[in-house]
């Protein structure tokens, strides 16, 4: 068991904190404040590869694992959350793509997918079903050759500014084996979108509600079979969670080099505050907790790599944990920080407003926790307890 990066996988890391540096970390506070979702940055990301982390080769995507896209994640993480987060969801329904579509819609959507000419919404969560998602209420109706979707999502990041909409729906009975999975154009007739929300965090990407009204859609446009969908869903999720627990660790790095620095310059009582224990202490329990979750965070990619049986649950706990870690950093270090960690002039609020968030996308902690005990108490083998 190696645990050394190996020198590709550093030259990503490398690739990446040069993109953050120069094209993230400079606006990430204007774009945070002006609410304004960097279409063009985001393209530019595509160029590098950065849309297409762990897409097939075949699909044109740079094929690389799990593990080796969250070192490139979290670098990107460091520079703004907010923006590479919702890179994160574009990759992942890119693969979905790449993964469950024909060969018809690859050709029709993946080549403007993968290098940001298009982008993706990946629609699942709706007013009564998040975290339960096997409840859902959007259907399609079969007609013809055609599906007739009428329902409604909410909280879709990149809603409204988005070219497809990777749409979960009911084609059949209750349950996760009736949802169906579709390719939705977002300009369709019948699609109508809410007003943008107003965040606490994540504000540098649109987030809204889409209505679905009589939208008619080609029968093509499904992927998969009929009640597959649910499957898929659960597919894109086990790798983002891992992905939105990968961002909160890039961004309490960032927390944590900002504390560092300032206890190494801030003095109180004559003294920098760097010399006094209790803070050292506290500097070292931050440094502990984010070095625990980001390899957990690299096992559960790994394990995802390796189609691990426990797949899920591995990427469970390591969304549960680093979410929760990395939060905890952000907001410790933010106190670190006093007064001035609560104004805008410094970035330590802003990380803490866009790291609340993990905790509760891709299903809640709460979820996460039960996915877990089930699993547990199912499989008395399960080997994560040993």
């Amino acid at each position: 068991m190696d645990f050394t990066l190996s020198e590709e996988q550093k030259a990503f890391q490398e690739s990446a904190r040069q993109f953050a540096d120069k094209e993230l970390k400079p606006h990430a506070a204007k774009w945070d404040a002006e609410a304004h979702f960097p279409v063009d940055v985001i393209k530019r990301a595509g160029e590098l590869g950065f849309l297409s982390l762990y897409t097939p080769q075949a699909g044109g995507g740079m094929g690389l694992s799990r593990l080796d896209s969250t070192l490139i994640i979290e670098e990107l993480a460091r520079g703004c959350t907010a923006t590479t987060a919702y890179m994160t969801i574009h990759n992942m329904a890119t693969w979905m793509v790449a993964s469950f579509a024909s060969d018809r819609l690859q050709a029709e959507w993946l080549p403007s997918l993968l290098h940001g000419e298009k982008l993706a919404s990946y629609c699942l969560t709706e007013p009564n079903a998040g975290s339960d998602a096997a409840s859902l209420k959007t259907e399609a109706h079969r007609r013809d050759d055609q599906y007739i979707l009428n329902g409604s999502k909410m909280f879709i990041s990149g809603a409204g500014s988005t070219d497809l909409l990777l749409v979960m729906a009911r084609t059949g009975s209750l349950g996760p084996k009736g949802v169906s999975a579709f390719l939705v154009p977002a300009d369709c007739a019948g699609i109508s979108y809410g007003r943008k929300e107003a965040k606490m965090g994540w504000n540098c990407q649109p987030t809204r509600a889409i209505t679905f009204d009589n939208v008619r859609i080609p029968e093509r446009f499904r992927l998969g079979e009929e009640g597959q969908g649910f499957t898929f869903a659960m597919k894109g999720l086990d790798g983002g969670r891992i992905n939105i627990a990968t961002c909160s660790i890039g961004t309490a790095q960032a927390a944590l080099e900002t504390a560092r620095d300032y206890m190494l310059e801030r003095q109180q009582f004559g003294n920098k505050l760097a010399d006094f224990q209790a803070l050292q202490f506290k500097l070292a329990d931050m440094a502990t907790e984010l070095v625990a979750a980001r390899h957990m965070v690299r096992l559960a990619a790994f394990q995802l790599d390796q189609a691990h049986p426990e797949a899920s649950t591995y990427s469970a706990m390591a969304k549960r944990f680093a979410t929760d870690a990395g939060f905890k950093v952000c907001n410790d270090a933010l106190q670190l920080h006093g007064g001035y960690g609560y104004i805008r002039d410094y970035p330590l609020e802003r990380f803490v407003r866009d790291c609340r968030v993990h905790q509760i996308l891709e299903g809640t902690n709460e979820i996460m926790r039960v996915i877990i005990a089930r699993r547990i108490l199912l499989q008395q083998s399960f080997e994560v307890i040993r």
